[in-house]
């Protein structure tokens, strides 16, 4: 896959995003070292280069999490609707 292509992908992801603002969902985020964070939180912007998400932690204290668009493209972060339990972005990359 050429940069070009990938730019796109990025993009489509960001403009994506962007219209999730404000919206509740999950988050499945391989961290390395065999480390998988799943935590449910809002989106609370979608930045040119990067999306945050609010969660929610224990005893009611809520932190700030980033992630880059190039995260989504490459697999290492799911999205996922609260209510269904589907995938924001099923397939990105067509064969």
């Amino acid at each position: 896959m050429d940069l070009a292509h990938q730019a796109a992908i990025v993009t489509r992801i960001h403009d994506k995003l962007a219209d999730q603002t404000g919206k509740r969902l999950k988050v499945k985020a391989n961290m390395g070292r065999s480390k998988i964070i799943e935590c449910e939180g809002i989106l609370t912007q979608a930045h040119p280069q990067l999306f945050i998400m609010e969660v929610e932690r224990k005893r009611g204290r809520k932190t700030r999490q980033s992630y880059q668009y190039v995260d989504i493209l490459t697999g290492t972060v799911e999205l996922m609707h609260v209510e269904s339990n589907e995938p924001l972005f099923p397939v990105l990359v067509e064969n």
